[in-house]
């Protein structure tokens, strides 16, 4: 019975400092996703990269229209000479995420030849697509727009990709205030695992 018990206590306490040290991984990652995503690195760089987000038979989401909103302001300021829009399409639609991006900056007044349109299915595969077209251009140093609970790990991912980026949250995202939470815990998770697995495993395993 003694042994037993000191078995138990054994394992119990290992569970108690396996928990306490992941534990605290996460609340650590959690306040970086949180400081990044207030931090508006804005600067002049070789290209603005838009990470694509839901679009309606080629008209954007208000979650991607403050997106591009960002973009364009970023491009009107000549921070930037070229625009990256990224995204593609779910099954049945007509338009890629990218296309009603470039679509809708052209309307806004950003140069058609400014305009890059790439695909890619999640953060990875579109940032991949990015990177390949902006190296092909010699240009590695770049904003990313997105929301900013999500740009910690694009900037992680958009460095294994050897690109030099900085944050460029989009400062009217309709995803505001307690509706960020699930969110946060998502990026939270995701980038705990990336740096621990590396992002491209990640990604590999959905």
């Amino acid at each position: 019975m003694v042994r037993g018990a000191r078995a138990v206590r054994w394992i119990l306490k290992r569970i108690l400092i396996i928990s306490l040290v992941v534990g605290g991984y996460l609340v650590v990652t959690a306040v970086q996703v949180w400081l990044t995503s207030r931090h508006d690195g804005a600067r002049p760089v070789q290209a603005i990269v838009v990470m694509g987000a839901a679009q309606y038979d080629g008209v954007p989401s208000p979650d991607l229209v403050a997106r591009l909103e960002e973009a364009q302001s970023l491009w009107e300021r000549h921070l930037a000479p070229a625009v990256v829009v990224t995204g593609s399409k779910q099954k049945g639609d007509h338009f890629t995420e990218a296309q009603a991006s470039g679509s809708w900056l052209l309307q806004h007044g950003v140069a058609a030849n400014d305009i890059i349109e790439v695909g890619g299915d999640d953060t990875w595969q579109s940032l991949g697509d990015a990177a390949a077209a902006l190296h092909q251009r010699g240009l590695t140093r770049v904003l990313v727009v997105s929301d900013g609970f999500h740009e910690d790990r694009c900037l992680a991912i958009a460095t294994e990709l050897n690109l030099q980026a900085w944050p460029a949250p989009a400062a009217r995202s309709p995803i505001s205030g307690w509706s960020t939470v699930p969110y946060f815990a998502k990026e939270t998770v995701g980038v705990s695992l990336g740096r621990i697995v590396g992002y491209s495993h990640l990604h590999l395993l959905g």
